[in-house]
Parts: C-alpha cells; structure tokens; sequence
C-alpha cells in the first residue's frame, strides 16, 4: 500500500475545536493531497520534474463534488493530457455514502421523515432534492448494487460459509413491519472472504431460508463443506436440505448463552469454564469424554442445561474434525456479528426504512464496499492444510470402502 506525506495548514487544525466546518476542511485537503500524490504516482514524476521516466503530463484540475455525512467535500481531481487519470479514492466510499443520503431523502419526499431527517439531509446535500432528482441516483445507483448482489459465484469454490440474519423495520402497506436481512459470507477456496450476498425474507422462517440458500445455489455456489450458523429452528432444516453432504457447526458462542441462561446463577463460572474445556478439546473424542465428566457431575444440580448440552454435543464439536488452525474462525458466527454492527450503525440512522428497495440499496452498498475491503485485503485463512486434508480424507474413505467390500 503507498504512503503518502501530508501537510495539514495550521488554521484548519484549528478550525477542528473553533468551528463547525473543521472536519471537512481537513478531510478535503488531505483527500486533494492523496489525489496529487497518485497523479505523480501515475505519471512517475512531480510536477516540474524532468525525468526519463515520465509517463506524460499535467493538465489542470477538475472539480468532484463528493457528498457525506459530515459535508459535501469539493475534491480537485487531476487531468492527464496523455491519459485519463484514474482513482478509486472515494469512488468506493462514495457508493455507500450515496445510498444512505438516498434513502434519508426518500423518507422525507414519502413524508415520513421527522424534522431531524430534513435537517440531515440538507447538511449533507446543501440543496433540496426532488422525486426526478431522487430517481435519477437511484438509477445510476441500484444496478451496481444489484449486478454485485447477483452476480454469479461460479468462478471459485467456497468450503466454508458462514450465514446469519438480522431484523429491520420497513413500512409496508401503510404499516412498519419486522423484516429479515438475510446474508451470508464465504471463505474461498485462495482463503480470502467474500460476502455471497443478501436477500430480504418476510421472517427467518424454513421457506425463507430455503429460499435464501435456493438463490445462492442458483448463482452457482459450490463447493460448500462447512456451513456455520446459530441454531434457529428455521434456519437449520433448511440447511439440512439445501446443504446435504455439508457439516454444520453450531456457533458457540449463541450455544453457551443458551447454555448458561439454563444454568443455575450459582454455577455459571463453574459450568462455564468446564464446558469451554470441551469447546477447545484437541479432538473429537477428548471432547466427548470430558463432556460424559461434566454430565456425570452436574445431572442433578443442573438437569436442564445438561441436556441442552448433550442435546448439541456433535453439533458445537463439529469444527473439531478440521485441522486446528481453521477452527477459531469457523467455531463462531463472530464475524458476522462484526458486520451486523456495521449494517447497524446505518440503521440507527435510518430506524424506519421506507421500502424494501431502500434496503438493497442502503446495506447493498455498505455489503459491496466492506466485499471489496475483504478481497483486496489479507487473506483470512491459508487453505493449503485444508485441502491436503481434504484429501487424506477422501482417500481414507476409499480405502474403507475397499476393505469393507472385500468383507
């Protein structure tokens, strides 16, 4: 990643505790900063410079409006007269920023906005904005965010995938009603992580799940040895249909709260160390035979979490079939939550959406862009164990299956 040397003018750190405009101003001139490296970044050479390695040559500037939450940031952006300059400084911020400016807009010309609403959206925008006004962004808007949702996953394989939803409020019908966002991310088969896509479902029932993971099929997803999720009712008999073949891991983290809202107050430290022994267990069978202890101990004192835990045994240990160093990742729906509280802090904002298209275009942007950190970023897991695993484990299973023929 390049590194760029920035010089901050002395009136605008000021500006940061004297004024309201200080924030702007900063990020204004550090964003035209970064612009004017990248120009000399492209051309191989700073302005006035004679080198043989120039690429070509200045022409000026062009102004770029770019609006967000805190002001609408003029950006000064470089012609080449050899080229077209390129950046994807703020093309990919600009797409999620855009989308919540879009929707808060949409909630005031629907008449549902409250005067705090008006007041955001003419800080961000400084202008009115009109229905032909609104419609005009949307177009150029949701087929990016569209093409990105349904894009087809044929391209690569994804063994691990991780699924949740999370509960929105949209007015439909004259009413607010509770709405699923169905999303699930991927590990790929090169070990980095992308997000497969988002659907909105009428609840997190079986028919919406089985929907759901339908849709992923359809695009072409594949390749799928380990799904990871909570354990909602719903969610899990449609796994099991649309996934056979793939092994599921309960998340232990949902797994130990149920766990330990069964338990006695007074045994909640005692129990709870004893069962994240079982959760790190180095095997399968370690695993088990420390849960037999704990059943044998507390079966009395703590019947109903007991059986929570026999009931979930195999479930909650299924990551420990894998090789050790996939397994944290993949014990726990962690990550998801981590991207739940991004999709959150754009719902406080909004709290009631005014459709379901506002959705897709509001947590689609913010999905694309956090899909694109993710794949341009490090890798979140080395696959090469996994799949020399892999096939140690196929061929065991020949072998097996040869014997138990002979027999």
């Amino acid at each position: 990643m390049a590194q760029y040397k920035i010089t901050v003018d002395e009136d605008i750190l000021k500006g940061l505790f004297t004024g309201d405009k200080g924030m702007s101003q900063l990020l204004e001139q550090v964003l035209n900063q970064v612009l004017k490296a990248q120009a000399s970044e492209q051309l191989q050479a700073e302005p006035y410079e004679r080198s043989e390695e120039r690429k070509g040559y200045r022409n000026g500037t062009r102004p770029h409006p770019l609006t967000t939450r805190i002001g609408t940031l003029t950006l000064r952006v470089p012609r080449l007269r050899n080229g077209s300059f390129s950046t994807e400084l703020f093309a990919r911020y600009q797409r999620s920023e855009q989308a919540l400016l879009l929707t808060l807009v949409e909630m005031v010309i629907n008449g549902v906005s409250t005067r705090k609403i008006s007041a955001i959206t003419e800080e961000l925008c400084g202008v009115d904005f009109s229905k032909s006004t609104v419609s005009e962004l949307c177009k150029r808007l949701d087929p990016v965010v569209q093409a990105w949702n349904e894009r087809n996953l044929r391209e690569t394989r994804y063994p691990f995938v991780l699924v949740d939803a999370i509960v929105l409020k949209i007015r439909e019908e004259g009413r607010v009603r509770s709405r699923a966002a169905m999303i699930a991310t991927g590990v790929n088969e090169d070990g980095y992580r992308e997000i497969l896509g988002m659907m909105l479902g009428d609840s997190e029932s079986q028919a919406s799940w089985t929907e759901f993971f339908s849709w992923l099929k359809s695009r072409d997803l594949r390749g799928v040895d380990v799904v990871v999720s909570d354990s909602h009712s719903g969610l899990v008999k449609a796994l099991q249909a649309q996934f056979q073949g793939a092994t599921w891991q309960r998340c232990q983290t949902h797994f130990m709260r149920n766990f330990l809202d069964a338990t006695p107050k007074h045994l909640h430290d005692e129990l709870y160390g004893k069962v994240r022994a079982i959760l790190d267990a180095p095997d399968v069978a370690t695993a088990r035979l420390l849960m037999n202890q704990v059943v044998s101990d507390y079966s009395e004192k703590a019947l109903k979490a007991i059986q929570i835990l026999e009931n979930g045994f195999d479930d909650i240990t299924a990551v420990l079939s894998l090789p050790e160093r996939y397994r944290r990742r993949l014990r726990t729906t962690n990550g998801m939550e981590r991207l739940n509280e991004e999709i959150r802090r754009r719902d406080r904002v909004i709290r009631i959406y005014p459709n379901r298209n506002s959705v897709i275009r509001l947590i689609g942007a913010l999905l694309m862009e956090m899909d694109e950190k993710w794949q341009s970023g490090h890798k979140y897991l080395d696959m090469k164990e996994y799949f020399t695993w892999r096939e140690e484990q196929k061929k065991q299973a020949q072998q097996l299956s040869k014997v138990s023929q002979l027999r």
